[in-house]
């Protein structure tokens, strides 16, 4: 390249330097490298053949994990038994969130990765700090995402985000690809963790960073290969996090590593990959409860906390999944995984319940211990071979999930009077009740979930026209226990136990090498309700009755835009779920729907160099039918916004590609708080702003990032999804130094 004319070269230093000292000056840093764009022929040190979860690659594509034009997103992602593969030749929508991603923006949580997907927002647990996420409408627990494939492996309520390689997030229902989740959301979508694995180059990086009020952190990521043609891997990341955040009086600190080890052999591939967490939080702000106020009150202040100052929560998890699949002939693989999951909570909750607009409220101490055990596996084979001009994929798979739960609980009676805007802080208060020993709970539920899966891809046209056909049958069984005694467990006191087939049928035609149009008919399942004894202190006719496993169905068609350098898919669908209600004869009754029909479009990549967009924009119409009495028939579902958008943009600065400056809008629409329709929450627009620059100390390369979330300090209810209100974070700074050593 031939050298910068002087005065340029003398504004780029000076720009640069005076950025690196401004984010040195605001507090010291963490994370990644450099956006330059990758080709997106290439995958970043990966060889272009590659077999995953027994799903090989041609060589002629690039591999799925393989980062698309602009680094922010990966060309494909897993889709469950069908294993790894190139989005553009699925029948299905996904977008992977990358490693890249998650360094430049500075992610503290996984919901400020998903924050990027235009069919994703993100709320809290009922009464805990978990994060949900709610795509195409329908919630997604915390506790059902999965980990490489693998359902009830990591930590139930908040994942740091530095253990994690991809985030992939997969659109539409999803009962045969990934079997039915622990928790029985999932029904619009699921989400994927992908591990970090040591690749092909060397990394060794280290990262300080500052952030919130007083957030410092530091974080380390070391991967090598050995052995003989580098066929051995290892990677360990580790973080440790403590302060306060933006929010007045909350303090989060967060410790978490992990170890990944890989063996890439001829034939055997093996992978394990460890992790331990712990995260801690202190005054963490907690969701409103809205019962009997007649209008939705406006939101407070964005730092103001209305939760008590020794209101807290410890979560500690330690969890862990080996993988190995073999190619017994060059025409078939089997593979086999197992893991397990430890998790250990102890939460002293205080929520309020708003009693009207003027931000009045009530509070009480709620204390939960929670101890959780999960082992989980699967096994299968995947077979390639011809049939005259037809080529099949055939998948068969068995997997099982065995979880127990313990859990009590505590709490005070008398309300604690607070204001929104005016929080009153009291000391804690004695328990009034107590169920089940706090410090040894005991067994109080246990699932146990088994299925086999089957399909066929059948590949027509020289492999242009894919036709994917399958089911997935699957067992449900769960047993709940009243709460320990003395340290004895409880007597069993509820048992469900039902089977349910979920069928595929998806097509994909790749009618030319820059398009594919694509349909499929998938389900998602949950577990059926049983009849309640009484409603409204009047016998049901039925009680006790337990229903079959709900099946919600959806029907999807879309099409993808592939130009190497930006991307685009659209998708229309329509996902049915049943709901259950009481009739006018006092039965118990699964007649009701929740009808949600949308269109989804969103785009990605570097149209030209130097600029890289991403972005979309999602809408529902999330209608109820079938209601009790007709009474909400043609209502919106509570907290599904009509129309969501996003739009994010990074610029290196011409003749100066080591600064890159960086802005995301994120557009959320009103939504309702309950079935009527009376509550309505107002549509809200936040602004986030970055900037980084690379540069040589002592000849190791440092990249020094700011970011700031929320720009407007705007206060606004970012969810009422569940039924309860959930307020958005206020304005955020954070810096950061990674160097690459």
């Amino acid at each position: 390249m031939a050298p910068k004319p002087p005065r340029t070269a003398f504004l780029s230093h000076a720009i640069r330097a005076a950025l690196a000292g401004g984010l040195i000056l605001a507090g010291a840093a963490h994370a990644g490298d450099d956006a330059s764009a990758p080709d997106p022929q290439q995958s970043k040190g990966r060889d272009n053949t590659t077999t995953l979860s027994g799903v090989q690659v041609e060589a002629n594509v690039a591999p799925p994990t393989a980062e698309f034009a602009g680094g922010q997103v990966a060309r494909g992602g897993r889709f469950g038994v069908l294993g790894n593969q190139d989005a553009m030749n699925v029948p299905f929508a996904i977008t992977s969130y990358t490693d890249t991603l998650i360094r430049n923006q500075q992610a503290r949580t996984l919901g400020d990765v998903v924050s990027n997907d235009p069919a994703v927002r993100t709320g809290f647990g009922f009464g805990n700090f978990s994060q949900t996420f709610t795509i195409r409408g329908f919630q997604v627990y915390s506790d059902d995402i999965a980990f490489d494939g693998l359902y009830g492996l990591l930590p139930r309520q908040l994942l740091a985000p530095e253990l994690i390689s991809r985030v992939e997030v997969f659109k539409g229902a999803s009962a045969f690809l990934n079997g039915i989740s622990p928790g029985g959301s999932g029904v619009g979508g699921n989400i994927n963790i992908a591990p970090k694995r040591a690749e092909s180059t060397p990394i060794t990086r280290v990262g300080l960073d500052w952030g919130g009020d007083s957030q410092v952190g530091g974080s380390v990521d070391i991967g090598r290969r050995f052995g003989a043609n580098d066929a051995f891997g290892i990677r360990v990341n580790a973080v440790h996090r403590d302060g306060n955040t933006a929010i007045d009086g909350e303090q989060r600190r967060v410790t978490a590593a992990s170890v990944a080890f890989d063996y890439r052999g001829d034939r055997l591939r093996v992978t394990t990959d460890v992790g331990y967490q712990k995260q801690v939080i202190t005054g963490g702000r907690a969701v409103v409860y809205t019962t009997g106020i007649t209008s939705v009150p406006r939101a407070p202040s964005a730092k103001t906390n209305y939760a008590q100052p020794w209101s807290n929560s410890s979560l500690e998890d330690t969890f862990g999944v080996v993988r190995a699949e073999y190619d017994i002939a060059p025409w078939l693989t089997g593979y086999v995984a197992a893991g397990a999951h430890h998790g250990n909570e102890f939460g002293d909750y205080v929520s309020p319940s708003l009693l009207d607009r003027a931000g009045n409220a009530t509070e009480t101490r709620f204390t939960v211990p929670y101890i959780a055990d999960t082992a989980t596996g699967e096994a299968g084979f995947n077979a390639f071979f011809d049939t005259g001009a037809v080529s099949h994929r055939l998948n068969v798979g068995f997997s099982a999930l065995t979880f127990r739960k313990k859990a009590a609980y505590a709490g005070s009676l008398d309300p604690i009077h607070t204001n929104l805007y005016a929080p009153s802080y009291v000391p804690v208060p004695d328990f009034a009740y107590n169920v089940g020993p706090i410090s040894d709970p005991g067994v109080t539920g246990r699932n146990q979930l088994r299925s086999v899966a089957v399909s066929d891809t059948l590949g027509l046209l020289d492999g242009a026209l894919e036709v994917t056909l399958g089911a997935r049958r699957q067992k449900l069984h769960t047993v709940g226990y009243n709460y320990a005694i003395d340290g004895v467990d409880g007597a069993k006191n509820s048992e469900y136990e039902r089977y349910a087939t979920s069928p595929v049928v998806g097509v994909n035609y790749r009618f030319a090498d820059q398009w594919s149009v694509y349909a499929n008919h998938i389900e998602a399942l949950t577990q059926g309700d049983q009849a309640p004894a009484t409603f409204n202190n009047i016998p049901v006719t039925n009680a006790g009755q337990v229903f079959a496993p709900y099946k919600s169905k959806q029907n999807e068609i879309g099409v993808k835009w592939d130009a190497g350098t930006v991307g685009s898919a659209l998708a229309l669908y329509q996902i049915k779920q049943p709901s259950a209600y009481v009739d006018s004869s006092n039965t118990y009754v699964v007649d009701g729907e929740q009808r949600n029909r949308g269109i989804e479009w969103s785009f990605f990549g570097q149209p030209v160099q130097g600029l890289r967009i991403l972005g979309g924009a999602n809408y529902i119409r999330p209608e109820l039918v079938k209601t009790q009495g007709g009474g909400n028939d043609g209502n919106d579902a509570i907290g599904v916004p009509r129309f969501q958008a996003n739009a994010g943009v990074e610029w290196d600065i011409p003749h100066s590609p080591d600064i890159t400056l960086s802005a995301r809008a994120v557009r959320t629409g009103h939504q309702y708080l309950d079935a009527a329709n009376d509550l309505k929450v107002p549509a809200w627009t936040t602004y986030d702003i970055g900037a980084r620059t690379t540069a040589q100390l002592e000849g190791v390369p440092v990249t020094f990032r700011l970011t700031v979330q929320n720009v407007a300090n705007k206060g606004y209810w970012a969810s009422a999804n569940g039924g309860y209100l959930t307020q958005g974070t206020p304005r955020t700074f954070y810096v950061s130094a990674t160097f690459d050593l």
